[in-house]
C-alpha cells in the first residue's frame, strides 16, 4: 500500500505478528483498523492523529518509540513510524486491559 504526495510517500505494512493477531479479533475491529488505514493513506498520518476519537498516543517504558491507536474501547493497535520514508508499521493489534 504505497500513496504519494509531493515528496513523500506512506505506506503501511502489517507485522506478521499483527496480521496472527488480526486472525482472532472481532469483525468490527478489523473493519475499523481498515478504516484507519484508508484514512492515513488518504489523509497522512499527521492529519489522523488530530481526530481525538482514536487517542492516537505515544507510548512510554518498554514501548518507547511506539504509539497506539484506540480502534475500540477495548482493542488498541500498537504502530510504530520511521520518519525518514513515512513508513508505519502496524506491529500488534491487541484487547486493552482495564
Amino acid at each position: 500500500m504505497a500513496i504519494q504526495w509531493g515528496w513523500e510517500v506512506n505506506e503501511i505494512v502489517i507485522s506478521q505478528v499483527a496480521l496472527r493477531d488480526l486472525k482472532k479479533m472481532p469483525r468490527e475491529i478489523i473493519d475499523q483498523l481498515e478504516y484507519w488505514i484508508e484514512l492515513v493513506e488518504k489523509n497522512g498520518i499527521a492529519e489522523i492523529r488530530k481526530i481525538k476519537g482514536y487517542h492516537d498516543e505515544p507510548l512510554q517504558g518498554d514501548r518507547k518509540g511506539q504509539r497506539s491507536v484506540r480502534l475500540s474501547r477495548s482493542y488498541r493497535a500498537i504502530y510504530v513510524q520511521d520518519k525518514a520514508r513515512v513508513l508505519i508499521t502496524i506491529i500488534e493489534i491487541h484487547k486493552h486491559k482495564y
